[in-house]
């Protein structure tokens, strides 16, 4: 409820923009640690702050398409969102088993992760443009 509150009141995009950017800072955060502690508390933020963004894709489909289109393209764009976090984690062993290291994951991460907010700011950019709040 508290999430809907704060799309409403700053839009999906932005709503995203700020989960992207949190769940950024939580991947960048898992490559100096490397304690047990330090492995749950960073993995609690990440799942908060990827808990917040999925929500988003929804809110965003609402402000930018009529209702009568609304089911099918939540449903594609959670569809889409299920299958990248299943390659992610897929391909996260995968990166693993090739350098020993999660630490190549965690960048691959961040990268998969610029891309959205660059996705995310295009978005805002052409909203902005068009005058749409």
């Amino acid at each position: 409820m508290l999430h809907e509150r704060h799309c409403d009141r700053i839009g999906g995009v932005r709503t995203l923009l700020v989960g992207s950017s949190l769940q950024g800072l939580a991947l960048l955060l898992f490559l100096p640690f490397d304690g047990l502690v330090s492995l749950f508390v960073i993995s609690a933020m990440f799942g908060l702050f990827q808990g917040g963004i999925v929500p988003s894709y929804a809110i965003i489909v609402r402000e930018h398409f009529p209702p009568n289109e609304a089911g099918a393209r939540v449903g594609t764009v959670m569809m889409a969102s299920l299958f990248g976090m299943a390659l992610g984690g897929w391909m996260s062993g995968a990166i693993f088993d090739w350098t020993g290291s999660y630490d190549a994951a965690f960048v691959n991460g961040i990268l998969w992760n610029l891309l959205n907010m660059a996705i995310a700011f295009w978005l805002l950019r052409r909203q902005q443009n068009s005058g749409l709040p």
